[in-house]
């Protein structure tokens, strides 16, 4: 089993940054495959972006490349989102996912474990 809880969203102005954080509890954080995924009402969840078990496997959906970055420390059990020159249409509420068989990748079925999500607001 693996819990998780996101924290930093908040509202922040067009061309600002936030940090998103996802603690993990459970013993299998370390070896699974973890994502930041988003979604807006009435749609379903978007992919954005993904990093493998040892911090390699690192990609991002095109909307979002150059300007976010995912880290993890698993020392901390933590996942990071580091959100730079937000725009309003990044505007969601981004959940993190974990994956323990450690493969991961951009669709939802690939994971196994959700938070409940951190509601990010950019106002232009």
């Amino acid at each position: 089993q693996v819990q998780l809880v996101e924290s930093g969203g908040g509202l922040v102005q067009a061309g600002g940054s936030l940090r998103l954080s996802c603690e993990a509890s459970g013993s299998t954080f370390s070896i699974s495959a973890m994502a930041w995924f988003r979604q807006v009402p009435g749609k379903g969840r978007e992919f954005v972006a993904h990093i493998g078990w040892s911090g390699g496997s690192i990609y991002y959906a095109d909307s979002v490349k150059g300007r976010f970055t995912i880290s993890r420390d698993n020392a901390k059990n933590t996942l990071y989102l580091q959100m730079n020159s937000l725009k309003p249409e990044d505007t969601a509420v981004y959940s993190c996912a974990a994956d323990p068989d450690g493969l991961g990748g951009v669709g939802t079925y690939e994971y196994d474990y959700w938070g409940q999500g951190t509601r990010v607001t950019v106002s232009s």
